[in-house]
């Protein structure tokens, strides 16, 4: 069955659904508790039936009580069970679907059939309360007429009150397109596997060229460059439904860098294919990010702050700077990996290739730094007309700065005796975007103020964040040891 038919199937036959094991419980522990066999359990299966009571009331309780940063997994295994409990709750009891408008209330413009309104009385009152059980009864029996004109009766209902809230058709149309089409998720996959596939060809190809190498890589960047404006196409298909730019909230921001990022590195393709590579696998763990259970890809409205056209440019220059720095941090590091396949018979080789990828990262990082820097500035104009003030060392203004401040330092490395070695710029481009992740993720979800999403209440760390440290680590240590042997062998 569709969707569709599933929901409209709860609605009319709501005490044969709920008998249905259809909820997932992934964790054996809460499977016991709730008393079932296998992961799936019916809606009923939460139910005490002898007192009458919820039978994961107080597990919930005990985990909306500790912070964020004290759950564990069996914690976040209650909260998905209890949404997904909600979530039926509130398709049998009629409260899911708030599609009835209410021209008295212009805080809760849309109300469900289950919830109506006192204001409401007369023929209209009678509508509200008698349509919904109607249309399922005349679908129950068959009657498909009497259900089109049920529906027909209710839109013209909704387009009388509430024709200034109901977007156009041809947004409906694009929004359900966009849906469908899942596009950023699935360029995440297809990303991530060719950027693998074009990294192992390019490294190939280092040791051993030829035509057919070469003829595969440029049928590989034209598939990306396709995949480039779906990307471009999503970006602005979101756009044009949500009616303002898309970086205004967490999830939107990271597609944007991911858009940036591809961006970037299509700008350098013409002087390496390692950049193109690095930028695709870079893409996709980016867009896969976006994807990860705490970021909210909901098309929402603006909060007031951020009806400003500075959304468009302030926010566009700054979060565009983290593409180039990010894909400037990912050429770092592939330079330490080219730096342990380093040997005495391939070290030329190895140093052009180096050199080359190194060239590129600097002129990556100063564009970087450059927008880095001017969106900060813009910043302080936006903060200006909002909140009166310039500058005021909230967490997101100071660590933005702290940013400026690392890549000014790193773009003028070379003018250090010490630190004029490529192995000191590379490490460098790659530790430096630490400070942009605490700018982004930092700020964001584990320190209080003006820009913040959590308020100072962390979210936990993903276990993938520790294992990518620990490789970068051992990278690094690696590819230093590599570089003082080599020296040594020529001295």
């Amino acid at each position: 069955q569709t969707a569709d038919q599933v929901l409209l199937g709860m609605m009319a036959y709501p005490l044969y659904w709920q008998q249905v094991p259809m909820i997932k419980v992934s964790s054996k522990k809460l499977a016991k508790i709730i008393g079932i066999q296998g992961k799936y359990a019916s809606y009923l299966d939460f139910i005490d039936m002898q007192n009458n009571t919820y039978k994961l009331q107080k597990y919930v309780s005990e985990v909306y009580a500790k912070k964020p940063s004290q759950r564990g997994m069996f914690d976040k295994e209650v909260m998905k069970v209890d949404e997904r409990m909600n979530i039926a709750y509130m398709v049998y009891t009629g409260q899911l679907l708030k599609m009835v408008p209410n021209p008295e209330d212009k805080n809760h413009p849309w109300y469900s059939p289950a919830s109506k309104p006192t204001t409401l009385s007369g023929q209209d009152s009678l509508m509200v309360v008698s349509v919904i059980p109607q249309y399922l009864q005349s679908l129950a029996k068959g009657e498909t007429k009497l259900a089109h004109q049920l529906l027909t009766n209710f839109a013209s209902y909704q387009k009388k009150y509430g024709a200034a809230l109901i977007p156009p058709q041809k947004k409906i149309d694009a929004e359900i397109l966009y849906n469908k089409w899942m596009i950023f998720f699935r360029l995440a996959i297809v990303y991530s596997l060719i950027g693998l596939i074009m990294i192992v060809l390019t490294f190939v190809a280092i040791f051993k060229d030829s035509k057919i190498i070469r003829g595969v890589l440029n049928f590989i960047v034209g598939i990306i460059v396709i995949g480039f404006l779906f990307q471009t196409f999503g970006l602005g298909l979101r756009w044009y439904i949500s009616g303002h730019a898309p970086w205004s909230d967490g999830y939107e921001s990271m597609i944007y860098i991911g858009w940036v990022t591809m961006l970037a590195g299509l700008l350098f393709s013409r002087r390496s294919k390692m950049t193109v590579a690095a930028t695709t696998l870079l893409a996709s763990i980016i867009l896969f990010v976006a994807h990860l259970s705490w970021m909210d890809p909901e098309i929402t409205n603006l909060v007031p702050v951020l009806k400003s056209y500075w959304l468009t440019i302030h926010v566009s220059v700054i979060t565009a700077s983290y593409g180039f720095l990010a894909l400037g941090a990912l050429l770092g590091f592939f330079n330490l990996i080219l730096m342990i396949m380093k040997s005495p018979k391939n070290q030329q080789t190895m140093n052009e290739h180096i050199k080359e990828l190194t060239a590129i990262n600097e002129r990556t990082l100063i564009v970087g730094l450059y927008m880095l820097t001017i969106g900060t500035f813009l910043g302080g104009v936006w903060a200006n007309e909002s909140w009166g003030r310039y500058w005021g060392w909230d967490p997101k203004e100071t660590w933005a700065l702290v940013s400026v401040l690392v890549y000014s330092f790193i773009a003028h490395m070379r003018y250090i005796p010490g630190l004029k070695s490529k192995f000191a710029f590379n490490l460098a481009s790659v530790i430096g975007f630490f400070s942009i992740i605490m700018t982004y993720f930092g700020v964001n979800y584990y320190l209080s103020g003006l820009h913040s999403y959590a308020k100072g209440d962390p979210v936990p760390i993903p276990d993938f964040v520790y294992y990518t440290l620990g490789v970068i680590i051992l990278t690094v240590v690696w590819a230093y040891n590599n570089e003082q042997r080599i020296k040594k062998l020529q001295g």
